[in-house]
């Protein structure tokens, strides 16, 4: 096992609209990812500094509220690099112009608005997402 001798902080936003959740199509490192928006935290970014930043880069959009939902408990190494340990956070997420979502990363395949009568673990591939998701459910019922 390589030696882990850095962190990975990263931030994503649970983005409900109409009754859907919002899911990101994304390739990264030869994979394709089923993925909440957001991303990594920058040097010197609060939690909701990043996330802002990353919705605003990645999908136009502007957080007007936070609310935390979820902070990864367990160890974690990165599926991607073998060095780094995860801590990933999640945030309900509110934005004051949906209408104006758009693609701003080239990287994003698709935007997928998953009807929470359907959500299920499998909308998502990440194992991380995929224990945000049954939280999210057993919320739901």
């Amino acid at each position: 096992m390589e030696k882990i001798d850095t962190f990975n902080i990263r931030v994503y936003g649970i983005i409900i609209h109409q009754d859907a959740l919002l899911i990101l199509k994304e390739p990264y490192a030869g994979e394709i990812l089923f993925k909440f928006p957001g991303g990594g935290l920058e040097f010197g970014e609060s939690l909701i500094e990043g996330l802002k930043r990353e919705l605003k880069e990645e999908l136009n959009l502007n957080l007007i509220e936070a609310s935390h939902f979820y902070t990864q408990e367990e160890f974690m190494v990165s599926k991607f690099r073998a060095n780094e340990q995860l801590l990933t956070i999640y945030y309900k997420a509110q934005v004051d112009n949906i209408e104006d979502l758009t693609k701003f990363d080239q990287a994003i395949q698709e935007l997928i608005w998953v009807p929470l009568k359907e959500l299920s673990t499998n909308h998502v591939n990440l194992p991380i997402d995929q224990v945000v998701v049954k939280k999210l459910l057993s919320e739901l019922r």
